[in-house]
């Protein structure tokens, strides 16, 4: 499996120093690497980058406020000298945080985050069927078929993803990220770094709140406006 990157940061010597890292790592494979921001923006637009390595303290547009600004981003590692950014990197779902200087084994424990959430393991898809209805989850040496109609919503909790049915709570052992990128975006919305929810069952909204039956579920600051375009408002 190749995984297309994209470093973007300010300082030569931060980029040559993932650079020289990400040569370890045969299935990476840099496609391009800038100093800001924008140019960032340009290469996202015409090439496929599937691993976005962001610094966050740079001129003209942060890390961070450019993140903000993509519909659709890869996955994204940031890599800063600043601890202090890291609640509001991890509410834009990034899948690490590499706090300067780092180890090049934990850029691989960060890379390798990044690869499972690209080639998810623990789920079977059945993609060629065109009235799909379903898709199947492995948990506790069980495999769950689980009905998207049935599916209230999903919870991140650590490298683990709860899943709640009309039937039944499921934990598999799987990353929040590979969860969501199997359900069908028509039914299921992400409203939280940390909850995608299902469209259909929503008994209502209270301020930064859904209610799903009597379940409340979060709705965070960076992704409420996306989550009422979903649903049309």
């Amino acid at each position: 499996m190749k995984i297309n990157c994209l470093i973007v940061d300010d300082e030569p010597v931060a980029r040559s120093i993932i650079r020289n890292y990400c040569g370890h790592l045969p299935f990476l494979h840099i496609v391009a690497e800038c100093g800001n921001a924008l140019d960032a923006k340009t290469i996202l637009s015409e090439q496929k980058i599937d691993l976005l390595f962001l610094d966050i303290h740079m001129p003209v547009l942060s890390g961070i406020g450019f993140l903000s600004t993509l519909k659709n981003p890869p996955q994204v590692i940031f890599t800063t000298a600043y601890q202090e950014y890291a609640v509001n990197a991890f509410d834009l779902s990034v899948c690490d945080y590499l706090l300067k200087p780092f180890s090049l084994e934990r850029f691989i424990v960060a890379v390798d985050k990044a690869k499972e959430n690209l080639q998810p393991k623990n789920l079977q898809k059945e993609s060629d069927e065109p009235n799909q209805d379903h898709l199947f989850v492995k948990a506790e040496g069980k495999i769950y078929k689980i009905t998207y109609s049935n599916c209230l919503y999903a919870e991140a909790q650590g490298n683990y993803t709860r899943i709640v049915t009309t039937e039944t709570t499921i934990q598999t052992k799987m990353s929040f990220s590979s969860f969501v990128a199997l359900l069908p975006e028509t039914m299921f919305v992400r409203i939280h770094r940390s909850y995608v929810v299902n469209k259909t069952r929503i008994s209502r909204i209270d301020g930064n709140r859904v209610f799903i039956g009597q379940t409340e579920v979060p709705i965070a600051s960076n992704y409420r406006n996306s989550f009422l375009q979903a649903l049309g408002l």
